[in-house]
């Protein structure tokens, strides 16, 4: 009887927090509009009106905005992520690579510019800062990847793919405050730095790629390219 009842309350208590789980999922939807719509000063009143609840019911699930600015900015490393994944493990050559990456990174920036300002700009920095962290370590694991294919390790991937981060953030910020360039242009500067740097960063290793190389970063037992 007692496990039966455990259960139940276990049952209960878990369907209890996939409905809350799915309400915040909600409410991160109506707050990207709401950014979409209203600008990077939009307000609790404005996330809650686009969401069609009343404000104490949006504080049910947010302490504040800046929680909720927290989980829109998961949200935003969860679309950047999943436009990036195919960039990131397809077989391709580097600068095909870079600019596939790229053309996700400032598609989503384009679709929802304020989203980004106000993250961005917002007291959720650490936040930022842990999703930044989370994309240097995928870059630094690919430029591993490639090294490990030619059998070389460098403690320097952890500091190059900070590097490449930091230029991109940077880049995107500015370009939203220049929109007067268009996106494919931006993705252009950006893939002559970010290709170039990945391609200096190899060589300083003694690897060089032809341009024009596919590498299968997840298929590494035929070696790819020369050792200078």
């Amino acid at each position: 009887m007692t496990e039966s009842v455990n259960r139940h309350t276990d049952g209960r208590a878990e369907r209890w927090r996939a409905h809350r789980l799915a309400r915040r999922a909600e409410f991160v939807d109506a707050a990207f509009r709401a950014l979409d719509r209203y600008g990077p000063g939009a307000g609790m009143a404005d996330i809650a009106r686009e969401a069609g609840v009343s404000k104490p019911r949006l504080y049910r699930h947010f302490a504040d905005r800046a929680e909720l600015l927290a989980a829109v900015a998961d949200r935003a490393a969860e679309l950047v992520w999943r436009r990036l994944a195919p960039a990131m493990h397809e077989p391709a050559p580097i600068r095909a690579r870079v600019r596939q990456s790229l053309r996700a990174y400032f598609g989503v920036v384009d679709e929802h510019p304020n989203v980004f300002r106000v993250v961005c700009g917002s007291r959720s920095g650490e936040l930022v800062a842990e999703n930044r962290g989370a994309a240097a370590g995928a870059i630094a694991a690919m430029l591993g990847q490639y090294l490990h294919a030619f059998g070389v390790e460098s403690e320097g991937t952890r500091p190059w793919a900070h590097g490449i981060v930091g230029a991109v953030e940077a880049a995107g910020g500015w370009w939203l405050e220049h929109p007067s360039m268009d996106r494919d242009r931006i993705v252009d500067y950006l893939t002559t730095l970010v290709a170039g740097a990945i391609e200096a960063a190899l060589r300083s290793e003694g690897i060089t790629l032809a341009p024009d190389e596919p590498v299968d970063l997840t298929a590494q037992e035929e070696p790819h390219g020369n050792r200078t």
